[in-house]
């Protein structure tokens, strides 16, 4: 329920007045990015991802094998590129497509 005191705002996507703080939290959920694997599942910080084909990594003169786990990925704001570390590899971005959660 919201405050008598509560100041409203009009949010021209509904066309309609509600409370400030609840046009802000709806503007806060539409601003996160989902990302999701290969088939499908929502990816967050901190997950495992498994490659689902081989990937050549360039500038590392190195191939990621399929089934190769990676371990605590971020999320980089873009819905398809994921941050992760790998051993010898610095700075390692990887498609979503690439990827399915463990």
């Amino acid at each position: 329920m919201a405050n008598d005191d509560e100041e409203y705002v009009y949010d021209e996507e509904s066309g309609e007045w509600m409370p400030a703080s609840e046009l802000a939290a709806k503007q806060a959920a539409a601003d996160t990015v989902e990302v999701r694997d290969a088939v499908g599942n929502l990816l967050a910080d901190g997950d495992q991802v498994t490659l689902i084909k081989d990937l050549e990594v360039k500038g590392a003169g190195q191939t990621l094998k399929q089934g190769t786990l990676i371990k605590s990925i971020r999320l980089t704001g873009d819905a398809q590129e994921i941050d992760c570390k790998y051993p010898g590899i610095k700075g390692l971005v990887l498609r979503a497509e690439f990827v399915k959660k463990r």
